[in-house]
């Protein structure tokens, strides 16, 4: 189902099942898998790849180089940037192209969710089943199951694939919400660059 104030360009492909909402704008060469929900005004850029039965809640951008695995959430007004040092002219004032630009590939496992109004910066992994809490800035990789939160987002523990933070249980970590236990390492600060 594509909305008709949707614009999919000419050579995107979106999979069989898949919804794109109001607004939205799709570019060519944008692969989006199956059974996907693209909420309100949702931007996917040339180039990106989204997996099956992901959910982008209104007002997501998302650029060129990101890849977003199976089963992915991303709340509303998410935003992935894609170059560290973007700038719109050269120092002659000249402007910049598409060949100016350095695109780092980011990388958002399957599972993940990314709270509303979080910035994922460029380069990035967000691991398997990991958590970003609402409003972070993601400037360093995420481990599988790890929910990071603050700007910068910091680790602030791990969580479940149902989505609930664990608990220390002896020498594992369990969920009290569907007993499912997990053997990870401590969460340390990341190491500054």
């Amino acid at each position: 189902m594509i909305h008709p104030t949707a614009e999919v360009e000419s050579g995107a492909q979106v999979g069989p099942g898949t919804r794109v909402w109001h607004h939205c704008h799709v570019r060519a060469g944008a692969k989006i898998g199956a059974d996907c929900n693209l909420g309100y005004g949702v931007y996917v850029d040339m180039g990106v790849v989204i997996g099956d039965r992901c959910k982008l809640q209104n007002r997501v951008s998302v650029y060129h180089g990101v890849t977003i695995e199976d089963g992915v959430f991303v709340g509303p007004h998410v935003t992935f940037t894609n170059d560290k040092a973007p700038r719109a002219v050269a120092p002659d004032g000249t402007p910049q192209g598409d060949d100016d630009w350095t695109v780092l590939p980011t990388l958002v496992q399957e599972g993940a969710s990314i709270g509303a109004g979080s910035v994922i910066l460029p380069g990035i992994t967000i691991g398997r089943w990991a958590m970003v809490a609402a409003g972070s800035v993601v400037s360093r990789d995420v481990p599988d199951h790890a929910l990071v939160a603050g700007n910068p987002a910091r680790p602030a523990g791990y969580v479940c694939s149902c989505g609930r933070t664990l608990a220390k249980h002896g020498e594992t970590l369990y969920c009290g919400h569907c007993d499912r236990t997990y053997d990870f390492p401590p969460l340390g600060e990341p190491e500054q660059a």
